[in-house]
């Protein structure tokens, strides 16, 4: 049900400055309220709860070369409404609905040109609107978050704008990020009494990403900047693809069109930024009729464990044997999906087989054993023959594609993912993006698109340390804000702080074995991965049986308590059974979980939780079945890098 009230008389007051006009408008709850000034420039300032958020902050558009929002721009007309709506959730990743309720303004200037605010009880997000005839190159446009004081920033720093987007997130102050600095998008910014500054991007279509760098204006700023259009491009290997001429402008593009939405998400606790869907709520809506064929499941992945078997009486690798035993491991344990992953193709063409896979045999097998086949692919030689590949993979039946290596989001790049997302859509092929940039939405109107990567994760500990417990402590409120992350947990090989080596081959894992088993549920991904070694499973019984049960999408969540780049657990619900996931940084913690949540009745509760030896032992753990219910209180302690997880079923 959708409700649209006009012109409320508190939602947006007007007020003439001088030779500036001030528009203030207000969130349905009344406590964050968003002020724009158009005068000789356009700006906007926020408040919540009375506190200076943003400062203010110029905005503007420069298209075809002429600067849009300068010399003072003339104001047409204005109106505002208030929306309110529930939308359901196709691939429920935190929800099965979620409820959409904001102000909008919308101030129309004489050029044919709109600017778009909404003010939500969680945040502020802006957008330009354009309406002119046939194509406009957009030269540049002006993005700045501008800040009160010199606050904390959890800053994704980058180096190029040819990037995959997997970074270290470094703690600094905002007077650190000099012009000369700029990090990928989503960050977030501390402020204090518990504040906390989310800023992303929405509904990101035929447009370049927003990356953010020091502002040369604001001692406490952050200013856009973007990857300029590929003119030229140089490919030096099957997966890499570098722009090496660019054009002296960001787009080409429809002179109809929205462009993206600029995303302030506020928090007053680092809880809500768990809890927030925004970056959903302010992306295009379904763009596919039918969507009873995608199906979320969890995934056995054969390349971060190297296809290590052993105990089999066959030699592993690349070929039908390997795969025939990987689709039995993910059918005798509840998986949906295995993955083939680098060498089932010729890398310069996905259409020409490895000499060792018979795949009329795999795919055969697969359908007995009713598991789907998702195909990782690069996505050059993907792109080079997109249907004709497509139709191949759709005639052999796969469930999926795993495209990789993109590592770009120019505007050509970004409109690849769209492509790739409709075509694959038309096919009912699912869709997991690596090499990724962050996601801004296309899920929503793509749910095939089911998770991407676009973060530091598990398989970064086959080569160095920096996917470690405090980085894994940082990604819940900083990368997984903008949609679900490929991860990829699942690692049996498990190491403390002091006893964690590089080993590309038989990579393990730092922290505990319930801080990977933790991610399950803490981390979100409708598509999980299970990453190591069936053999290594096989030798886990108890992890795997909650491995083979934990859902991958939730009805409900609640995030019970959270301290962002230190700890976190969180509940979720689905069907009639919850999960909770606790996870810490490298120091122990003990904390305290009540069940209030759960319904009047009796439930059965399976615990994994650190062994008293996790702390040099990583691997310890201990299970523990007891009866529970609403008034029940548990103390949990985590080990160094430590993990908690459980199993709720009513009785």
């Amino acid at each position: 049900m959708r409700k649209i009230l006009f012109l409320i008389i508190f939602l947006l007051v007007t007020v003439h400055n001088g030779n500036a006009t001030i528009f203030l408008l207000k969130s349905p709850d009344g406590k964050l309220k968003i002020e724009v000034e158009v005068g000789q420039t356009v700006s906007y300032q926020v408040h919540v709860d009375g506190k200076e958020i943003i400062s203010p902050s110029r905005i503007g558009l420069n298209i075809d070369g002429e600067n849009y929002t300068a010399g003072g721009p003339r104001v047409k007309d204005h109106r505002q409404s208030s929306i309110s709506e529930e939308i359901k959730m196709i691939v429920p990743r935190k929800y099965s609905t979620i409820r959409d309720e904001y102000n909008e303004l919308v101030i129309s200037f004489g050029r044919g040109y709109n600017l778009l605010f909404r003010a939500y009880d969680e945040g502020a997000a802006y957008r330009w609107q354009l309406n002119r005839e046939g194509e406009v190159k957009v030269f540049s446009e002006e993005v700045n978050f501008s800040f009160p004081a010199d606050h904390k920033i959890w800053f994704p720093e980058e180096i190029s704008f040819y990037t995959h987007q997997e970074r270290e997130y470094f703690y600094l102050n905002l007077s650190e990020i000099t012009p000369e600095k700029f990090c990928s998008t989503g960050t977030l910014v501390e402020l204090p009494e518990g504040y906390k500054v989310f800023i992303s991007e929405a509904d990101l279509f035929d447009y370049p990403g927003l990356y953010l760098e020091g502002s040369r204006e604001s001692p406490y700023g952050l200013h856009g900047r973007f990857p300029a259009y590929p003119l030229d491009v140089k490919q030096t290997s099957d997966r890499d693809v570098e722009v090496v001429q660019h054009a002296g402008y960001i787009a080409n593009t429809d002179g109809t069109r929205s462009f993206p939405w600029r995303v302030v998400l506020v928090s007053r606790e680092d809880a809500a930024l768990v809890e927030s869907e925004l970056i959903y709520k302010l992306s295009s809506p379904l763009a596919l009729e039918d969507v009873s064929w995608i199906r979320p499941g969890k995934v056995a992945w054969d390349w971060w464990n190297s296809l290590n078997l052993y105990g089999v009486d066959f030699e592993t690798g690349v070929n039908t044997r390997t795969y025939k035993y990987l689709i039995d491991f993910a059918a005798d344990h509840k998986l949906e999906y295995i993955i083939m992953d680098e060498g089932w193709y010729e890398l310069e063409d996905p259409l020409k087989l490895n000499d060792e896979l018979d795949m009329n045999k795999v795919l055969s097998h697969a359908k007995n054993r009713q598991v789907g086949i998702i195909l990782w692919v690069t996505w050059k030689v993907l792109d080079d023959r997109l249907e004709e590949t497509l139709d191949q993979f759709a005639e052999w039946g796969v469930a999926g594609i795993k495209v990789d290596f993109m590592q770009r989001d120019d505007q050509w790049m970004v409109g690849y993912y769209h492509r790739v997302a409709r075509e694959a859509s038309k096919r009912r092929l699912l869709v997991d993006f690596h090499g990724s940039y962050k996601p801004t939405g296309l899920r929503r109107a793509y749910p095939n698109v089911i998770t991407r990567e676009g973060l530091k994760g598990l398989e970064n500990n086959k080569w160095d340390e920096k996917a470690n417990p405090e980085h894994d402590l940082i990604l819940p409120f900083t990368r997984m804000v903008s949609g679900p992350m490929d991860y990829t947990p699942g690692a049996m090989q498990n190491a403390t702080r002091d006893n964690f080596v590089v080993v590309f081959d038989e990579p393990m894992s730092q922290g505990t074995r319930c801080h990977q088993l933790a991610m399950y549920v803490v981390y979100e991904s409708p598509l999980q991965m299970l990453a190591d070694s069936p053999s290594n499973y096989e030798k886990e019984p108890e992890t795997m049986e909650f491995l083979s049960e934990v859902p991958t999408v939730w009805d409900d969540t609640r995030v019970i308590n959270a301290k962002a780049g230190d700890y976190i657990m969180v509940a979720r619900k689905r069907g009639n059974e919850w999960y909770i996931g606790a996870m810490t940084d490298w120091e122990s913690r003990d904390m305290e979980l009540e069940l209030s949540f759960l319904e009047e009745g009796s439930y059965r509760m399976i615990i994994y939780e650190d062994g008293v030896n996790a702390h040099r032992v990583a691997k310890d753990y201990r299970v523990e079945r007891t009866v529970v219910g609403p008034q029940t209180k548990l103390n949990i302690n985590m080990a160094p890098g430590g993990g908690w997880a459980a199993r709720i079923i009513p009785e």
